[in-house]
Order: C-alpha cells, then structure tokens, then sequence
C-alpha cells in the first residue's frame, strides 16, 4: 500500500496568482480543471449605528480531477 494521490483535489487561486499560474501548477501535480467556483468575500462595516455587508472580492476555486498516465 503506496500513497496514493486524491482523485479530486481543490486548488485556489492564491493572491499574487494568475487564474493560468494556477492552472500551471494544477497541471504539474498532474490535475485536470473540472470545476471553477468563484465565491465573494464580504466585509462587515459598522456605519451611522448599523452593519454594512459590502462585497470586497471574490476567491476563485478550481476542483481537479487526478490525471490518467
């Protein structure tokens, strides 16, 4: 019994990343993009005595599919 590598794996697009870097280093660990997901990041402000939900960015996610060889 080996390691064996996940057959599903998440990879997020890390801050000072392009979505092709991302990709890139998918590929190298020899991953397939199967899915994106993209999720807003929200910050909470307190303004005249009430909360602000406002929307600051977005998280991009890609699920890998493990590569047949």
């Amino acid at each position: 019994m080996g390691s064996k590598a996940p057959r599903k794996r998440k990879f997020e697009v890390m801050e000072n990343e392009s979505i092709s870097q991302c990709l890139e280093r998918m590929d190298k660990e020899g991953y397939k993009p199967s899915r994106r997901m993209e999720e807003p990041i929200f910050q909470e402000v307190v303004q005249e005595g009430h909360k602000e939900i406002i929307p600051i960015g977005k998280k991009i996610v890609f699920e890998g599919k493990l590569m047949e060889k």
